[in-house]
C-alpha cells in the first residue's frame, strides 16, 4: 500500500497540481480521478457544538426552510461504529451530515429529509447509520441497533 501512495504522490507533484500532498487533502479538496484509500488511524470521538449556519451550502439547496417534518424515517447514527469514512457527508444530497476536520459529528433533522442515501453508503457492520421511523427516539433506536452480520461460507 505504500508503494501506491508515493506512486500517487509523485504522479501529482510531478504535474504540480497540488500544493499539499493528495493524502493531506481534505474530502471538499478531492478533485476527479482523486483515490480514495482505506481509513488508517484512531477516532477521537470529540462531539462539539455545531451551528447549522457554519456551513456553506448552494443557494438551491433547503437550508434557508425548515423541511424536517417532511420525513417518515430518519437516519439514526451510531457513534461507537462510525469510521469517519465521510461517505454519509459526500452522498447527503441535503448537506445534513455535519462533519468537522473530517469526522462526523450529528445529522442536522431540520434539514434531512429520510432519503435514506446516508445509511446505504455506509460501509460498516453493522452500519452506523440506519433508518428509523421518525416517531422513534434516538435512544430507543440505539438500544434496538442490529448485531453484526457475520459472512456466510461458501464452501461445498
Amino acid at each position: 500500500m505504500a508503494q501506491h501512495k508515493d506512486l500517487v504522490n509523485n504522479l501529482y507533484k510531478s504535474k504540480d497540481q497540488f500544493e499539499d500532498s493528495i493524502f493531506d487533502m481534505g474530502w471538499d479538496e478531492l478533485v476527479p480521478g482523486a483515490a480514495c484509500f482505506s481509513f488508517e488511524g484512531d477516532i477521537d470521538h470529540t462531539v462539539v457544538n455545531v451551528q447549522p449556519e457554519d456551513r456553506s451550502v448552494a443557494e438551491t439547496n433547503s437550508m434557508n426552510k425548515y423541511v424536517g417534518d417532511w420525513r417518515v424515517v430518519k437516519p439514526v447514527w451510531q457513534i461507537d461504529l462510525c469510521i469517519d469514512c465521510q461517505n454519509c457527508w459526500i452522498y447527503c444530497p441535503d448537506t445534513s451530515i455535519i462533519s468537522r476536520d473530517k469526522e462526523m459529528v450529528g445529522i442536522d433533522y431540520d434539514h434531512c429529509k429520510g432519503c435514506g442515501i446516508c445509511s446505504e453508503v455506509c460501509p460498516t457492520n453493522p452500519k452506523s447509520l440506519i433508518m428509523f421511523d421518525e416517531n422513534i427516539k434516538n435512544e430507543d433506536a440505539l438500544v434496538s441497533w442490529p448485531e453484526k452480520i457475520k459472512k456466510v461460507s461458501k464452501n461445498v
